[in-house]
């Protein structure tokens, strides 16, 4: 599997309590109609500017293990170590909303309007994670379809930059994924351009790989504890 993903506007588009929590705002009773209305606003501009795509290859655990080594800068014991030797299969992958986005956020600050320009920002985070859920969901179709996967197997993506795999790391994963292909370039920063992209890797294998203890040093100083949702949602796939 090394392809171009192209992506329809239904798997681009966020739900409103995703776009929400990126603001801040946990589920509440009901939610005021100017909120309702920025947040469908700023939806509907994300999908009219929006190019989304992005790119998956398929590697050895060999392979991976070079890609994760990357410049030397990991944490010593992280769940990606520890998870990936499991794994039944490995996939790099890198989504990206398209360059139009950022022009679109920048262009609603500099106009002040700056409710909309921060709430398209939360649609576009959670759109870019969306991509990548759906990246891991089409990976996991696939190892079905070529009789590589179980009844218990699940995909889940682990990124640079997260679970003590050092930001750095991107530097590997772009020379051997090759996202420029897509449009996707790296900064010095480790940063991609556009910004509104994730990368990774798709880890399969069963459930029980991904469900790791919070005893890393790394997960001492992660604030989001995003993984405890991730695997609570496999656990009821």
């Amino acid at each position: 599997m090394n392809e171009i993903l192209t992506f329809s506007t239904d798997e681009l588009r966020p739900e409103q309590p995703a776009v929400l929590q990126n603001q801040g705002i946990r589920a509440v009773p009901e939610l005021p109609a100017s909120v309702r209305t920025l947040c469908a606003n700023a939806l509907d501009l994300l999908c009219e500017v929006a190019t989304p795509t992005g790119v998956v290859s398929e590697l050895s655990q060999a392979e991976f293990e070079g890609v994760y080594a990357g410049e030397g800068l990991n944490e010593p014991e992280t769940p990606v170590a520890d998870i990936f030797p499991r794994a039944g299969e490995l996939a790099l992958f890198v989504v990206t909303l398209g360059p139009r986005v950022g022009r679109a956020i920048a262009d609603r600050f500099a106009a002040d309007d700056l409710a909309l320009g921060a709430m398209l920002d939360s649609a576009a985070s959670a759109a870019a994670d969306k991509l990548a859920a759906v990246a891991a969901q089409r990976f996991a179709e696939k190892l079905m379809r070529t009789g590589r996967s179980m009844r218990d197997t699940r995909v889940l993506g682990y990124s640079p930059g997260y679970c003590g795999w050092h930001i750095s790391g991107q530097k590997k994963l772009f020379e051997v994924l090759r996202p420029e292909r897509i449009g996707v370039s790296l900064r010095e920063s480790y940063l991609m351009d556009p910004l509104k992209s994730v990368s990774g890797v798709l880890i399969a294998g069963p459930t029980e790989i991904h469900d790791f203890p919070m005893s890393y040093r790394c997960c001492s100083s992660c604030e989001s504890r995003g993984c405890r949702e991730r695997i609570r949602a496999l656990q009821g796939g």
